[in-house]
């Protein structure tokens, strides 16, 4: 698949809950740990990121409009969702966030369902913010809007 938006960075785009505190953190995490800078960041809610959803194709049970409880991961022209984004991203980073890769053994659906209930609790748990994040000017050239 040939994307019409172009996507940089080697890593791929990483599409995020942009007012949810733990993505935010977890963006920070992927930041610290890619000194390369491999990935570049969109807010799921920017139109930058509807536009790669629209051209990957997604279906609404894939990734609800309204639903914004995934990682998204668009690299190489394919996209991967929930945990199969973070285990692909986890794989790039230095250190020993790359060591995660191993949790791709627990099979798809158990790895899915533990993300899926951290998702639908994590504005309880971890807070959620009134706008998107605002990356700082060190970093502000790996952010898509």
């Amino acid at each position: 698949m040939t994307s019409k938006t172009k996507i940089p960075g080697e890593g791929g785009i990483i599409l995020f809950d942009g007012v949810c505190h733990l993505c935010e953190r977890s963006v920070q995490f992927v930041i610290r740990h890619d000194p390369y800078a491999r990935f570049m960041f969109a807010p799921l809610q920017s139109d930058y990121a509807h536009g790669l959803i629209e051209e990957q194709g997604f279906g609404s049970e894939e990734l609800p409009g309204d639903d914004l409880n995934s990682f998204v991961l668009i690299a190489n022209g394919k996209s991967s969702l929930r945990s199969d984004a973070w285990l692909s991203i986890c794989a790039q980073l230095d250190g020993w966030p790359s060591l995660l890769r191993v949790f791709r053994i627990v099979p798809r659906f158990i790895r899915d369902a533990v993300y899926d209930f951290i998702g639908r609790h994590r504005y309880q748990w971890f807070g959620k913010k009134s706008g998107c994040m605002i990356p700082a000017p060190d970093i502000q050239q790996r952010f898509r809007q």
